[in-house]
């Protein structure tokens, strides 16, 4: 099964995220566009994971999420990767104090690290962490300077990164996810 491992931001800031996004999606229609019900913060993308490992998977990310506490997070201005003139997917990105950002990111590192224990490492770990919403994809490689910059303002309500999911991910013409198990923060000892 296809599996990940994310944050959810409130529904107040998606809907912000939405109003800022909805009036660029007609002026960019060769773009892949996400809707708002699959946007989500990636710990981890986990891939193809076997069932026989899911127990197991489970428990390592339920102490990780043990282990971190909730942290105050927006949602910020447009990016892409790999950059905005040869973009591959666009973005906004996951913003709020330094303290927060780097906590998140430890929160990644464990929650790779429990997968990896349970056998699941993630095919990306060890790249450099950049917690994103993704709002697009590209079909080929495309400039998307126009839409970093009509985002280039945004800032979202803040909103307090609480929870995180494991979520299996059906892919075809109408990809859906199914959130199979969530757990608090900061509930260790």
């Amino acid at each position: 099964m296809r599996l990940f491992v994310a944050l959810h931001p409130s529904p107040t800031a998606l809907a912000e995220l939405e109003a800022a996004v909805a009036p660029l999606r007609t002026g960019w229609p060769d773009l892949r566009w996400t809707g708002q019900d699959k946007w989500h913060v990636t710990l981890a993308f986990l891939g193809e994971v076997a069932e026989d490992k899911l127990d197991q998977l489970t428990v390592r990310l339920g102490r990780a999420a043990g282990w971190h506490q909730a942290q105050q997070l927006w949602i910020g201005q447009g990016g892409a990767f790999p950059n905005q003139k040869r973009a591959r997917v666009l973005i906004s990105r996951i913003e709020g104090d330094q303290p927060a950002l780097a906590a998140v990111t430890a929160l990644a590192g464990s929650v790779a690290a429990g997968a990896r224990r349970a056998g699941a490492p993630p095919p990306d770990e060890g790249r450099r962490y950049r917690p994103h919403l993704t709002l697009a994809r590209c079909r080929q490689p495309t400039d998307v300077s126009g839409v970093v910059d009509a985002l280039g303002g945004f800032a979202g309500s803040a909103w307090l990164a609480a929870e995180m999911q494991l979520i299996r991910s059906y892919a075809g013409p109408k990809p859906r996810y199914e959130t199979l198990q969530g757990w608090p923060l900061g509930r260790a000892g």
